[in-house]
């Protein structure tokens, strides 16, 4: 009676048709998004360039060879990463499903990967461990893809092929082509890769920062230090979270988390609004933040009176903070992310039945993944 309502498991050779599938289709898209992001192209972040498959021959393997150096790094830390939670899974014999690559036809070609946890996690110890495997092994890989990156740079002539109008200056071509206050895509370099730069490359060869895009495997490193922080954010379900509740415990993660979510939507909405905004701007953009702000908050407190009076006080915040700094600004950008921690996944860490604590030599590992988010986090990735 009760087969005919379960789900039967997919068979073995479906399952892995599915993963090998995606992770084939995600290799074509960030090779086409490394094939892109190396052109000398005004708007590289754009749909990917299908067009050019209609090469054949020489030309088409030399774009793809270009694709290939962005791709093959940026996917090896990814698939690291995942695969650090599979096997520390399956190590605590937690049922788990081998990683879903999700490929976009768009800007890096990927959302990334991830694994499904297919049965309740029983410890808090299993919680750290399978948290913590996954950015920990795709950190190592990602430091090795920016040393590789730094201590191979090509030379000047590499990007004045790209820039033909870049060779009369020479190696001070960045005085010339970026003056102060000029545009261009960049991305900003956290604590540890400004170190690894400074230790290990060539400054006579180092690309200017809106340059890098142009540099495959530099740009794969620093972007697998962006997602490492990301995936470390202390808050809710991700692996950051999972190890800080490790450290604490839910009854002290669950009230230290409250308020770095608040923090953290602070920042991010810090000056969208002032004083000095014109009544447009309050009228339309207002609106949808004060209903922003309810439905991120609505889940965080425990009635709904809590919650509207906890999102009217963070904006009364960043409206005072504003008066007093008129020049701060926060990155909207994160107003996204925080829309998926505040109302799909939850910034609160479920209970785990056993709740013993860590021990001594995880206390340790777990702070070193605290100082490695430290040195990989910016607060305004991309500008």
């Amino acid at each position: 009676m009760f087969r005919r309502f379960e789900r039967p498991e997919p068979s073995p050779t479906r399952q892995a048709v599915v993963h090998i599938g995606l992770f084939l289709v995600t290799l074509v898209t960030t090779t086409l998004a490394g094939v892109q992001l190396t052109q000398a192209r005004e708007d590289p972040i754009n749909w990917l360039p299908f067009d050019i498959f209609q090469l054949s021959g020489p030309a088409l393997w030399e774009e793809l060879q270009r694709g290939l150096w962005f791709s093959l790094p940026f996917l090896a830390v990814l698939t690291v990463h995942e695969f650090g939670h599979y096997f520390t899974a399956r190590y605590n014999r937690v049922r788990s499903t081998l990683p879903y690559f999700i490929p976009f036809p768009l800007g890096l070609g990927t959302f990334g990967a991830i694994i499904r946890i297919k049965q309740r996690i029983f410890s808090r110890r299993e919680f750290f461990d399978i948290g913590l495997a996954g950015p920990l092994a795709g950190f190592v890989v990602a430091v090795g893809v920016l040393a590789y990156g730094f201590t191979h740079l090509p030379p000047l002539e590499y990007l004045f092929a790209l820039h033909p109008e870049y060779a009369q200056y020479g190696a001070n071509y960045a005085q010339h082509v970026y003056p102060p206050g000029a545009a261009g895509y960049t991305l900003a370099k956290p604590l540890l890769y400004q170190f690894l730069e400074a230790t290990l490359a060539d400054p006579a060869r180092l690309p200017h920062t809106n340059e890098l895009l142009h540099y495959p495997v530099l740009l794969a490193g620093a972007l697998s230090l962006f997602f490492t922080a990301l995936n470390l954010l202390p808050m809710g379900q991700l692996d950051g979270g999972h190890i800080l509740y490790g450290l604490m415990g839910r009854r002290r993660f669950n009230k230290t988390v409250l308020f770095i979510f608040l923090g953290f939507v602070f920042y991010a909405g810090l000056g969208m609004f002032s004083l000095r905004s014109s009544w447009e701007v309050w009228l339309y953009g207002g609106t949808a933040y004060a209903l922003y702000l309810g439905l991120i908050f609505w889940r965080v407190m425990p009635t709904p009176r809590q919650s509207l009076l906890l999102a009217a006080s963070v904006w009364a915040a960043q409206l005072a903070f504003t008066v007093a700094f008129p020049n701060a600004f926060g990155n909207p950008g994160w107003l996204i992310f925080g829309l998926l921690l505040g109302r799909f996944t939850g910034i609160y860490h479920p209970p785990a039945p056993d709740e013993r604590p860590l021990s001594a030599g995880r206390k340790v590992l777990g702070w070193v993944m605290v100082a490695i988010f430290v040195v990989c986090f910016t607060s305004s990735p991309f500008k």
